[in-house]
C-alpha cells in the first residue's frame, strides 16, 4: 500500500480505477463496508483501489473551535485502510486553494483529470466542494455525464444505530470500549511521548510509562485492559487515565503499565496503546497496602482480556 500527499503526476498505476473519497476517522465497519466495494468496483474496471482523504480534516481550517479530537492518525488510518486491502491512500494536503474549489472544479480537476477515475463509492451523506454544495445527487449527475460508475452504500446499522466516527467518538468519551471496539476494524489506539514521572509505580513495583503529547480522543478516567506496542512487540498494559488521589494529586494524567516489559526505561520514545475494555473508575485508597492489591488486579485483569483478545484475534485472521 502507497501512501501518498498529492496527486500532482500520479503514476500510471494509481490512475483509472476505483475510488472513495472521505476522512475515514477511526476506519470502522461501516468503511470497511465501503472499501469492500471499491475493492470490488477495482476489479471490474481492472484498475487500483484508491482513498482520498483529507489532512487536516477541513474543519480544522474551516472551524477549528468546532474540530473534534480525531480517532486517528494519518499513518495509522493509512495503516488500518491497507489492512482493508486498498492499494493507495491519498492524504491531500487541506489548504485554501482547496477548498475554494466548487463541486464541478473538485470534479473535474481531482477525480476526472488527477485521477482518472472509472468507479467511484460514498455513501449517501456525502459532500465535496466550496461550501459542501456538491452532494450525492450532484456527484451522481457528473459522474454520470463522465461515464463513471457511482455506487451509493447504506450506513452500517449496529445495535439499532448507524455506525459512523462521531458515535464512536462519544462511546471512547465515556469510556465503553467495548461498544467502540465492537464498531471498529481495529481497537481504538492511542499514542503518546513517554515523559519523567513521580516515580511511586516503580518503588511500589508496578512501573509505569507517562504520556504526554497525545494527539488523539482522550477516553474518560479510569482504568483500562490494553495492549501496548513497542519496538513491533505486544505487551499486556494496564492504563490509568486520570488523577492520583490516593496521593493527593489533582492533575490528570496518563499511565501505562507494561505486564512483561523487562524495565528498561522508554523516555523520548512513543508508546502506541490499544484500548480493550474499562475496569474500574479511579478511586482514592485508604493506604499503599489497598492500592498494591487492587494493582495485582488490574495487572491480572489486563493480561487475561489481552490473552483473550489476542485469541480471538487470531482465529479470526486478524493482522499479525
Amino acid at each position: 500500500m502507497r501512501l501518498l500527499r498529492h496527486v500532482d503526476d500520479l503514476p500510471r498505476e494509481l490512475r483509472g480505477g476505483a475510488l472513495t473519497i472521505g476522512n475515514f476517522d477511526g476506519v470502522h465497519l461501516g468503511h470497511a463496508c465501503i472499501v469492500a466495494r471499491v475493492l470490488e468496483k477495482a476489479q471490474e474496471v481492472g484498475g487500483p483501489a484508491l482513498v482520498f482523504t483529507f489532512e487536516p480534516h477541513p474543519v480544522r481550517l474551516l472551524r477549528p473551535a468546532e474540530a473534534p479530537p480525531p480517532l486517528t492518525w494519518l499513518d495509522r488510518k493509512a495503516q488500518l485502510l491497507a489492512d482493508l486491502g486498498v492499494d493507495a491512500v491519498i492524504a491531500y494536503p487541506t489548504d485554501e486553494r482547496l477548498l475554494s474549489l466548487t463541486a464541478h472544479q473538485f470534479f473535474d480537476e481531482i477525480i476526472r483529470q488527477k485521477l482518472d477515475a472509472r468507479a467511484m463509492v460514498e455513501g449517501p451523506n456525502f459532500y465535496f466542494g466550496r461550501g459542501r454544495a456538491g452532494t450525492i445527487d450532484v456527484l451522481r449527475q457528473l459522474s454520470g455525464e463522465a461515464g463513471i460508475s457511482l455506487d451509493v452504500i447504506e450506513p452500517l446499522v449496529v445495535g439499532g444505530e448507524f455506525v459512523s466516527s462521531s458515535r464512536i467518538r462519544k462511546l471512547i468519551a465515556s469510556g465503553d470500549m467495548r461498544s467502540a471496539r465492537e464498531q471498529l476494524t481495529q481497537p481504538y489506539r492511542m499514542r503518546g511521548m513517554v515523559v519523567h514521572g513521580a516515580g511511586r509505580g516503580a518503588k511500589l513495583g508496578f512501573g509505569t510509562a507517562n504520556l504526554d503529547a497525545i494527539d488523539t480522543l482522550l477516553p474518560c478516567p479510569g482504568v483500562y485492559a490494553g495492549r501496548g506496542i513497542v519496538s513491533g512487540q505486544r505487551f499486556p498494559a494496564a492504563i490509568n487515565i486520570g488523577p492520583n488521589p490516593t496521593f493527593g494529586e489533582g492533575a490528570l494524567k496518563v499511565e501505562v503499565h507494561l505486564v512483561g516489559w523487562d524495565g528498561s526505561p522508554l523516555y523520548g520514545e512513543v508508546l502506541e496503546v490499544d484500548f480493550l475494555e474499562k475496569l474500574r473508575d479511579t478511586r482514592k485508597f485508604d493506604g499503599l497496602e489497598q492500592l498494591v492489591a487492587q494493582l495485582e488486579k488490574d495487572i491480572l485483569a489486563s493480561r487475561r482480556a489481552f490473552q483473550d483478545f489476542e485469541l480471538a484475534d487470531k482465529l479470526a485472521g486478524g493482522p499479525a
